[in-house]
């Protein structure tokens, strides 16, 4: 059985399950336009690809909302149209057949419709609801703990794990459809601490020591790309200015990655954590 549930930037959510609020269809969980990037040189037959770049997502969905009666059906209307408000920005619409969960971030592209007529009743209400998912990829959630040579931290996340001094390099295999980003937590002390995916050849290095009991997070996913240092007290630096010029916000390419941590100084006791999702083009 199919689901989708909505989880706004607060925190409050909808499901489809039938119960208060039924699925009818669901289109968009492929249906993704790409724009093929060409160029033509005087007298060639045809045109030389550049580039394909996917475009926006937008999930429509139709259902029905159910009540005991009119009363409880225009408060569930009510407050369908206050969870699904797109002035709150982008939340979380998650997809569930059973078989794989799939997230992706999406905000309504209006209110909801509430069409009359026969679509209407004393304890029923057709509705009508276009997502926009400005990243067209949906997102894996299920979880991933890699084993350590010693059990110093763990994260529900995917793709989550931990080495220390013995262990410096780690294989990640990306069978995704496209490079995932990766969140990065290196915890010191370390000088010039830098992660390097050994694969691609890139790196993320930043030239600043980092101190006993402070840890540098760093980010690569399209906008919301971060380099910081948080203190013990949680206090965050934005160290930007500090990134070595060569650094790259690199993601996991598709297939195996190598991803090696080093510093400039003996990182003994320094534990590095990634998280990453896989990304796919549907579902």
């Amino acid at each position: 059985m199919e689901t989708l549930t909505f989880i706004n930037a607060n925190g409050d959510s909808i499901k489809f399950d039938g119960v208060s609020f039924s699925l009818v269809s669901v289109n968009g969980l492929g249906d993704v336009g790409a724009d093929n990037q060409t160029q033509k040189s005087p007298f060639q037959d045809g045109s030389t690809l550049i580039q394909t770049i996917l475009n926006e997502r937008f999930v429509e969905i139709e259902f029905i909302i159910k009540g005991l009666n009119y009363k409880q059906l225009s408060e569930r209307r009510r407050e369908f149209s206050r969870v699904t408000n797109p002035k709150l920005g982008k939340g979380t619409l998650r997809y569930d057949n059973g078989y794989l969960i799939r997230e992706i971030d999406a905000v309504a592209e209006s209110v909801p419709v509430f069409p009359d007529g026969e679509n209407r009743g004393n304890r029923h209400q057709r509705c009508m609801l276009t997502f926009l998912c400005p990243s067209p990829y949906w997102k894996s959630t299920s979880i991933t703990e890699e084993p350590t040579f010693e059990p110093l931290f763990q994260f529900p996340f995917e793709g989550i794990f931990e080495m220390g001094i013995q262990r410096d390099q780690r294989t990640i295999i990306n069978d995704g459809d496209a490079p995932a980003p990766i969140y990065i937590e290196f915890y010191g002390a370390a000088t010039n601490p830098i992660i390097t995916n050994i694969t691609t050849g890139e790196f993320i290095k930043v030239n600043q020591t980092l101190n006993e009991g402070e840890f540098m997070r760093v980010d690569t996913t399209d906008g919301r790309k971060t380099v910081e240092f948080v203190s013990p007290d949680g206090t965050v630096t934005n160290v930007f200015n500090w990134i070595d010029l060569d650094s790259t916000f690199f993601k996991l390419a598709i297939g195996e990655n190598i991803i090696e941590y080093s510093a400039d100084s003996d990182i003994q006791g320094a534990i590095v954590n990634i998280r990453y999702s896989k990304l796919y083009n549907a579902v």
